[in-house]
């Protein structure tokens, strides 16, 4: 049930926003235009109608925005943009006045599916598991770029155990080894230098963010759901703390489809008629999540079981299948994954 006339679609920028407020009533359209300045937005939407809704599109710029205009009353939700289609017509008309205004309108017409808003806390856990992705990924290019230009430049690390099996790299043996070499010339001497630096500091970097994110885990309000993940086959504690962080709250998913969904695991398909073809996984959810447990097939399946619970079965099952359902709904009642599970 509609309570309001008034929808208000602002198309947000890093230093603007342009608003266009629509009422369905009177069909009458307003716009204007602010600096980045949510309070003269929520002003500006409270003098035309208090009750009004208002929608903004996910992206780069969060939900900043979002909270500052609910602080003052303003409903004020975020949309999906990859759920928001817009006409082939308005692709050679583009500004920020129709995009606002497509808002609006949209939101009018109950066609936005909204983005859940993590609160401040989870927010700032999920940023902690992000930046903790970068430094794995700097600390990987930075080694990258260590082993080839020793590489393009002849040294290669090629010592071996008693046993005659080759030693890895990254080893006590291998650095050893990378802080003998030396050049003829100066320049490369400072190059291989500042190579080694640069992977001490990512690593340094690295582990400082790890353990940022076990103090986070252990607080008592993610202790408990962070726990009862890593009974899953497959899961560390960073990977589960990285699920129970990025979904910020695992009652807000429906079912087990509904989680795969929004992390992109669900098969992709192109079916038509008696044609069924189905292919790998549609990679459009949380790419971040995907990512870091992606790899283990197993830890996958068994958190996709723990949403779902015990099957219903007939007939025999097989010994150790009940003892194994038990322990999953087990986990899934300590993960708070049940509809009416609510953080405390």
């Amino acid at each position: 049930m509609i309570d309001t006339t008034t929808f208000v679609g602002p198309d947000v920028h890093a230093r603007s926003i342009k608003a266009v407020a629509l009422d369905i009533m009177t069909s009458e359209v307003r716009a204007a235009a602010f600096g980045y300045d949510a309070a003269s937005a929520a002003q500006w939407i409270g003098s035309i109608d208090a009750a009004a809704r208002c929608v903004y599109e996910s992206g780069v710029t969060g939900f900043d925005l979002q909270k500052k205009l609910s602080d003052p009353g303003v409903d004020c939700v975020v949309g999906a943009v990859s759920k928001m289609i817009k006409p082939a017509a308005d692709r050679r008309r583009k500004n920020d006045r129709n995009d606002a205004e497509f808002l609006a309108r949209m939101l009018s017409a109950g066609n936005v599916v909204e983005v859940w808003a993590p609160d401040d806390e989870r927010e700032a856990a999920r940023d902690l598991t992000r930046a903790l992705e970068d430094a794995r990924d700097d600390l990987k290019r930075s080694k990258q770029r260590l082993s080839k230009f020793l590489l393009g430049h002849g040294p290669v690390f090629d010592e071996k155990t008693p046993s005659g099996q080759r030693k890895k790299n990254w080893t006590r043996a291998y650095w050893s080894w990378v802080r003998s070499i030396s050049f003829a010339e100066r320049a490369d001497n400072e190059v291989l230098s500042y190579y080694i630096d640069d992977v001490k500091q990512a690593a340094e970097n690295k582990a400082g963010l790890e353990g940022l994110v076990k103090a986070e885990e252990g607080k008592p309000r993610r202790k408990r759901r962070v726990d009862s993940l890593c009974r899953l086959k497959g899961i560390d504690v960073m990977t589960a703390a990285d699920l129970a962080f990025e979904a910020g709250e695992f009652s807000r998913f429906k079912n087990a489809r509904s989680f795969a969904a929004w992390a992109g695991l669900t098969p992709s398909e192109h079916s038509s008629g008696e044609s069924v073809r189905k292919g790998g996984a549609t990679k459009a959810g949380n790419k971040h999540l995907r990512k870091n447990v992606g790899g283990s097939r197993a830890a996958l399946s068994d958190v996709l079981r723990a949403f779902e619970g015990p099957r219903r079965r007939t007939g025999s099952e097989p010994s150790g299948q009940k003892s194994c359902d038990q322990g999953h709904t087990k986990t899934r009642d300590e993960a708070g994954v049940d509809a009416g599970t609510r953080d405390a």
